[in-house]
């Protein structure tokens, strides 16, 4: 790794170790989602950063990609297990991190599984261990509180301006004898469920990422296509970002057009197969 991205990559920890804090007292202290997304991420510039990706608060059996709508009334309520998946960059190079709370409660033996199975991969994470190994030290700690792993989110490298590169490190157990290169930053993350231990894609579509630049009729369209170059950085983008251009409905259509043209790709919500509920912990480290 090259010294000037290794100096951005550990300014963009420095600067989410902070965001953390910030971002567990703002889950705990705040009912609305909406408003907790908002200023997680203010947060994340105030302190110098940028927004690698929109803030996702993915609730209870929704395992990923939910971030809040335009007007969003979406309120947290005791019991709810509530992911916290956020990235700051800085010149490209992403510091991806996410936990889990339990609204009400100091801990959940869900949460519990998820953190210790993380640790446990955490350990053993260096260039030249093959993937299945690493795999298989996940879905052995959370099987052993009594929980599957989601067996098709996976822990991911990371690149300058792109947040899911190569490696994908599988939750579950496999047969993929590639080996962790040097060099890489990799960011681990582990899914535990009560669930049977799949997702699958569910609607709204909430977030949004460049794909390439198409003919589109729509004003509200092109100017969301600019906007996701030049504002964006081609990095993935909320829908709620683009209040300020027109009503919810014209944006709306306009990602549609934008769908439909192959200008953007969507990120569905991801939400446990069999309504399970899912807790969440990443870290991102450099090899």
């Amino acid at each position: 790794m090259e010294e000037e991205a290794r100096k951005n990559y550990l300014k963009a920890k420095e600067i989410s170790d902070k965001v953390m804090e910030f971002a567990k007292s703002a889950v705990l202290n705040e009912k609305k989602i909406l408003t907790i997304a908002d200023n997680i991420e203010n947060e994340i510039i105030k302190l110098g950063a940028r927004l690698a990706f929109p803030v996702n608060i993915s609730i209870n059996h929704d395992a990923a990609h939910y971030t809040p709508d335009i007007n969003d009334s979406t309120v947290v309520k005791d019991d709810d297990l509530v992911k916290i998946d956020f990235g700051v960059q800085v010149e490209g190079y992403i510091w991806d991190r996410a936990f889990t709370v339990c609204i009400g409660k100091k801990t959940h033996p869900i949460i519990e599984a998820s953190e210790k199975a993380l640790q446990e991969a955490l350990k053993i994470i260096k260039s030249g261990v093959k993937i299945c190994d690493i795999s298989a030290v996940v879905e052995d700690t959370v099987k052993s509180f009594g929980f599957n792993p989601i067996h098709n989110l996976c822990g991911h490298g990371l690149e300058q301006y792109v947040q899911h590169a190569e490696p994908s490190i599988p939750n579950g157990k496999n047969n993929i004898k590639s080996e962790i290169p040097a060099g890489k930053a990799i960011a681990m993350e582990v899914f535990a469920t009560d669930g049977v231990g799949m997702v699958k894609e569910s609607y709204p579509i909430l977030i949004y990422k460049f794909n390439d630049v198409k003919p589109v009729r729509m004003v509200e369209a092109r100017k969301i296509l600019e906007m996701s170059v030049e504002e964006f950085e081609m990095l993935p983008f909320a829908k709620r970002w683009l209040a300020k251009i027109s009503t919810p409905m014209k944006i709306e259509f306009a990602l549609k057009q934008l769908m439909d043209a192959n200008a953007l790709d969507g990120y569905p919500i991801l939400r446990e197969e069999s309504g399970g509920l899912v807790a969440q912990t990443e870290e991102t480290v450099l090899l």
